[in-house]
């Protein structure tokens, strides 16, 4: 299992993104886009696109969702210039998983090989699908493959050696 999306740059995971202002105070709604949305209620600084803000109040909205309010955004105009932008955390923030559940930035950029070391390709996405996530993999005449991110498939992740190890028999669960 896969958890968050891919960085904006190598040290910074994204976790959200600004919605729109909130009230006429500077408050902004934050769209989360984690699997851990609990913890903007716990976060003292936010950094949005390349700022950096102290968090003064967080609150829940109707939806569920956090409106934030953060020091030095004043006004719904100033909260507004902030609609649509990321909101990042540093990888050393990321949340500690289980055991066998990796973060997308962890698996995007493993090699693919099968147990009997045939070489498939490279992991280009985690695609979300609702029942199980999708590795997205390009081979090297730019050929792609989705692999779904069953344990009956994927046999093994060493992330320290950027490899992926899948089944032999792959090509009766691959489109």
């Amino acid at each position: 299992m896969t958890k968050s999306l891919p960085s904006e740059a190598d040290d910074r995971i994204i976790i959200g993104k600004v919605g729109a202002p909130h009230g006429v105070k500077g408050e902004v709604k934050i769209i989360p886009l984690t699997d851990f949305p609990e913890r903007f209620y716990a976060m003292k600084m936010l950094t949005i696109g390349a700022k950096s803000f102290a968090v003064a109040k967080t609150r829940t909205a109707t939806n569920g969702n956090p409106i934030i309010k953060l020091t030095d955004v004043d006004d719904r105009d100033a909260a507004a210039c902030l609609t649509g932008q990321t909101v990042t955390v540093a990888k050393s923030e990321t949340v500690p998983l289980k055991e066998g559940e990796y973060y997308a930035f962890d698996i995007v950029g493993l090699r693919v090989f099968d147990e009997n070391d045939h070489y498939f390709g490279v992991v280009t996405d985690v695609l979300k699908t609702g029942s199980n996530d999708v590795y997205a993999v390009k081979d090297d005449a730019g050929r792609e493959l989705f692999l779904p991110a069953l344990k009956k498939i994927v046999r093994k992740i060493d992330t320290d050696n950027k490899r992926m190890i899948i089944i032999a028999d792959v090509e009766e669960y691959i489109s």
